[in-house]
């Protein structure tokens, strides 16, 4: 059993791409002090503390999303020119301080600052350079190594939350989120330092453990001292792919920032509405890994449209919710389109792209998907006040799911299906 792991063996050792998923697993775990599921338990604290309204904070969100939009868009080209690992360790010492941060910090300007902090390296510059580290080391399993490494943020729905509370109430929340803070620089910079790897090509390998590279990159420059040429935002192609693929991030922001009022009105609890959040996590882990091995066999376009059609089922059910079976069955179906729809945005770009200048391809990308989500609270409030009620909003916006289908599977590839030959237009950057 040993033989497979002794230097000269390098057939029958297990491939170093794994490793560098169980990093991003870490990391995707570790986004959470950043993430909407922590920073709301810690909401009514930071009111009565720092005497902010609840509208201020509402708006800082809202900012402090759109700071986080900016700085994924400007993280992953700095990941092309310098590599995700080093751009990795930068974010993760970033966020562990941005919670220091919001533990030190008195008065709405400082609040503010951290906030932003915490959204900008969290929720988008820490998890880009995960998703760009398994889109360079996979193509033929990128899917399951998508999957694999997006379980820890179903684990992170479940597991931060509580364990926050239960330190805001023991030892308070500056406290709390201080710890956070160290938790991340321990989780995530022994890997990010001493695992973590740009690409199989540094260490003298070659994507999914294969004995030469994929097809389409063969007599292809990958070098990264070569500069993409291919428009993105001046690209019809792009934003046919792009502005669907943020569907799910601004519907499901806009059922999950208003769910504890569309239960209400329904006449659930909000113990209900906070509940559901369980079975939610559960069925997006479980369903990105089936995902997961599913995209690889029958490509993006199919799971995507499959993300929206239950999504759609969950609006559905939303319209005649009357009780906690149908709860718990609604948050199901969100749970289990966010997860496939992970995997979709995981595996995309690199698929219609290849691996050459991801980074600002798919920070892009991100950029339109974290802004979709910062805006998709307002419609629903906007059409909730019209009609007195949010089922009518929510049957509006059933028609987004619908477009998006549409839209994804007339999408076409950037030149007739070979993802990666368009990056030999490239010149070599300045010295």
């Amino acid at each position: 059993m040993l033989l497979r792991f002794l230097p000269g063996m390098p057939q029958s050792r297990p491939f170093y791409g794994w490793a560098i998923v169980a990093v991003g697993a870490l990391v995707s775990f570790s986004s959470g002090p950043g993430q909407s599921f922590v920073f709301s338990v810690f909401i009514d604290e930071i009111i009565e503390d720092t005497a902010l309204g609840r509208t201020a904070i509402s708006l800082l969100y809202a900012v402090g999303t759109g700071v986080s939009a900016f700085m994924v868009f400007t993280v992953s080209r700095l990941a092309d020119r310098y590599g995700a690992r080093l751009t990795l360790i930068g974010a993760a010492v970033g966020l562990g301080l941005a919670c220091f941060a919001m533990s030190w910090a008195q008065g709405a300007l400082m609040v503010f600052l951290a906030f932003s902090a915490l959204r900008a390296l969290g929720q988008g510059s820490l998890t880009i350079n995960s998703t760009l580290l398994a889109a360079q080391w996979f193509v033929r399993r990128r899917g399951r190594a998508v999957a694999i490494m997006g379980l820890g943020f179903p684990a992170s729905v479940a597991l931060l939350p509580p364990l926050s509370r239960l330190m805001i109430d023991n030892v308070g929340w500056r406290e709390a989120y201080a710890a956070l803070g160290v938790m991340v620089l321990v989780l995530v910079l022994p890997g990010a330092v001493f695992v973590v790897r740009n690409r199989p090509e540094d260490m003298g390998l070659y994507p999914d453990g294969a004995d030469e590279p994929p097809e389409e990159e063969r007599n292809l420059d990958l070098e990264p001292g070569l500069r993409d040429r291919r428009p993105v935002l001046t690209s019809p192609r792009f934003w046919l792919l792009a502005l669907p693929l943020s569907t799910p991030s601004l519907v499901v922001t806009a059922l999950v920032f208003h769910q504890t009022a569309i239960l209400g009105e329904q006449g659930l609890s909000p113990t209900v509405a906070a509940s559901i959040f369980v079975p939610y996590a559960v069925a997006s882990a479980g369903v990105s890994v089936v995902a997961g091995f599913a995209v690889d066999r029958v490509g993006p376009k199919l799971m995507f449209a499959a993300s929206m059609l239950v999504l759609l089922g969950a609006m559905t059910l939303l319209l005649f919710m009357e009780s906690v079976l149908v709860a718990v069955a609604y948050a199901v179906l969100v749970g289990s389109a966010g997860g496939i729809s992970r995997i979709v945005q995981g595996v995309t770009w690199a698929h219609f792209y290849g691996r050459f200048g991801l980074g600002r391809i798919q920070g892009t990308a991100v950029m339109v998907s974290i802004s979709a989500s910062a805006l998709g609270p307002l419609p629903l409030a906007w059409l909730q006040a019209q009609f007195d009620g949010f089922r009518p909003g929510v049957a509006v916006m059933m028609a987004l799911p619908v477009v998006a289908i549409v839209a994804v599977l007339v999408a076409r590839p950037p030149v007739d299906r070979e993802p990666a030959r368009q990056a030999a237009e490239v010149e070599a950057r300045p010295a």
